[in-house]
């Protein structure tokens, strides 16, 4: 079984809960819970089931827990104060016999020992007594409700590391709420206890006591040893009078000689704690399932706002909308809506000499149209792109996980260097059209003057066909184009033919699309790159499922 757990713990170590989503801080909690429980108690104890019985005083300030140790060893070994939280540092007393099994290799690994006060805190003092009886030691825990959160969390550590609580509360503070979590907490995960009720008045013992018994057996505890220890004064060494600690020195002794009875305590003790961690698990997997499907919604929430951009941006490129205003102005500047015009009405096979006499007659401003191209295609990339940004934006603001990531940064709109960007793909992919153009001519062996003087506006035509939701229709289909779109059609045709100009076309409008995909892509990086980083695997849910049912089969095969 310790293997089988080594194996779970190794895999709730790997799982991280980074994102903010409702039930993360409890995952995060409980996952520190259960690897101090893995690492301080039950993995050690599995490896040493015969190491001596460790027993935890805990309990509220000033309950008399440090007193009653010392009481108990007869000798003071921890400092003692009624006012204040004075265990800042927890003490071990074992018999000397007893020393190797409480090195750092063993329970609480990652307290470093110590044999003096430890003043800073932090630090497990080990005290070795002959007082105390082979085969028991009691740690002296801080205070459960100490004013330092530091504290706090060590007593519950050294309590999660007990095989017995040995709690310890006072006849004024007995019904105090916070004791009352941790007792309901140890009767939850089965822990072996027994508590101290201190500073009784003589005449108060009967009632006192048969309250108390009545509200541990009310949380689960009605078979918990009791001891009462009636109000005195401690000797000049802050030692309690050995008659009044006698019951309870003489039940520790008596567990220290029946190794039956400290294996009995032992093993429900551990049994509780194993119970405890398998019992964690399924919450902690169903955490990571969360914490995947936060990821994967907040990635699809970008995913989904930058396709629909880059739809938005093919459509309005293929549907005849970019072949106005600018665009439209500065292609008829450029082809002329005359003799140029019914000069393409003729049989095609006569337009290649129309076209050759046109482009050697008449040198026209091409780059008028192209710039007038560029702005107009990259106004409608930025206009996409801030769009998408703050759609992007608000979808993940709507979740808490979105909401962190994001924090005091405005993502609503495009990063600043985006208008320039789109600029420089739009040129870009002119210059691929042009490419297009200039190599299928070679291929056809045009000309050399020709080609080198007209390429131009053969590019120019391409990307007038790209933008007619009917480029790539020959014969009588281009006439339902519109004269815009059939100027461009009629030209690339004369020169390359009607399957060329679908194939040019087609390729064209691909490699537009790949860019201004690759644009937004970068641009949806500003919020997927957050998410890149976070150590949120996948699997982790059904891992750890995997590993605790592992360790339950290893269990049923050892019981």
């Amino acid at each position: 079984m310790h293997h089988a757990l080594a194996a779970l713990r190794g895999r709730l170590a790997g799982v991280q809960y980074p994102l903010a989503v409702a039930g993360a801080d409890d995952a995060r909690r409980v996952r520190r819970e259960v690897l101090a429980q893995l690492d301080d108690y039950i993995l050690p104890r599995l490896d040493h089931l015969d190491a001596p019985m460790l027993a935890v005083v805990g309990g509220s300030t000033g309950a008399g827990k440090s007193t009653l140790v010392n009481s108990l060893v007869r000798r003071r070994v921890s400092d003692t104060g009624v006012l204040r939280p004075t265990t800042r540092s927890p003490i071990l007393v074992h018999h000397p016999e007893d020393a190797e099994w409480f090195d750092e290799l063993r329970i609480l690994p990652d307290l470093p020992r110590v044999e003096i006060h430890d003043q800073a805190g932090g630090a497990l003092r080990l005290v070795a007594d002959d007082g105390l009886p082979s085969g028991v030691a009691i740690l002296d825990a801080p205070d459960v409700d100490s004013v330092v959160t530091e504290n706090r969390t060590l007593a519950a550590q050294l309590l999660a590391a007990a095989d017995l609580w040995l709690f310890v509360t006072t006849a004024a503070r007995y019904s105090d709420a916070v004791p009352w979590d941790f007792l309901r907490a140890a009767a939850a995960r089965q822990a072996a206890v027994a508590v101290v009720l201190d500073r009784v008045a003589p005449e108060a013992v009967s009632e006192i006591r048969s309250h108390l018994a009545a509200m541990l057996a009310e949380h689960g505890l009605g078979d918990a040893p009791l001891f009462v220890v009636e109000e005195t004064m401690p000797d000049d060494d802050g030692l309690l009078p050995a008659p009044a600690v006698a019951a309870v020195r003489a039940w520790l002794d008596g567990l220290a000689a029946d190794e039956a009875s400290r294996t009995q305590i032992v093993r429900r003790t551990l049994d509780g704690a194993v119970d405890g961690v398998l019992l964690q698990v399924p919450s902690l997997a169903e955490a990571a399932d969360l914490q995947v499907e936060t990821v994967t919604g907040l990635q699809a929430d970008v995913a989904h706002v930058y396709e629909a951009a880059c739809r938005r941006i093919d459509e309005a490129a293929a549907d005849g909308s970019m072949l106005r205003g600018e665009v439209l102005a500065r292609w008829q500047d450029f082809v002329g809506t005359g003799d140029f015009l019914r000069s393409l009405e003729a049989r095609v096979g006569r337009v290649r000499d129309k076209v050759t006499a046109f482009l050697r007659g008449r040198p026209q401003p091409a780059a008028a149209v192209e710039e007038a191209i560029e702005h107009g295609l990259a106004a409608v990339v930025v206009e996409e792109a801030n769009r998408a940004a703050e759609q992007a934006d608000s979808r993940w603001r709507e979740t808490s996980a979105g909401r962190a990531l994001l924090g005091d940064d405005d993502l609503t709109r495009a990063a600043d260097d985006v208008p320039a960007r789109a600029a420089e793909m739009v040129r870009s992919w002119q210059d691929a059209v042009l490419e297009l153009v200039r190599t299928e001519g070679a291929s056809r062996r045009f000309n050399a003057r020709l080609l080198s003087f007209g390429v131009n506006g053969l590019g120019l035509a391409l990307m007038i066909v790209v933008f007619a939701s009917t480029a790539g229709l020959t014969g009588a289909e281009v006439g339902v184009a519109g004269g815009t779109a059939a100027v461009g059609q009629k030209l690339l045709e004369a020169f390359f033919g009607d399957e060329a100009v679908r194939r040019l076309a087609s390729k064209a409008r691909r490699d537009l699309s790949a860019r201004v995909s690759a644009l937004l892509e970068s641009e949806s990086a500003r919020f997927t790159d957050r998410l890149g980083g976070l150590p949120v695997d996948v699997a982790a849910g059904t891992v750890l499922r995997a590993a605790r049912s592992d360790a339950e089969q290893a269990r049923e095969r050892a019981a």
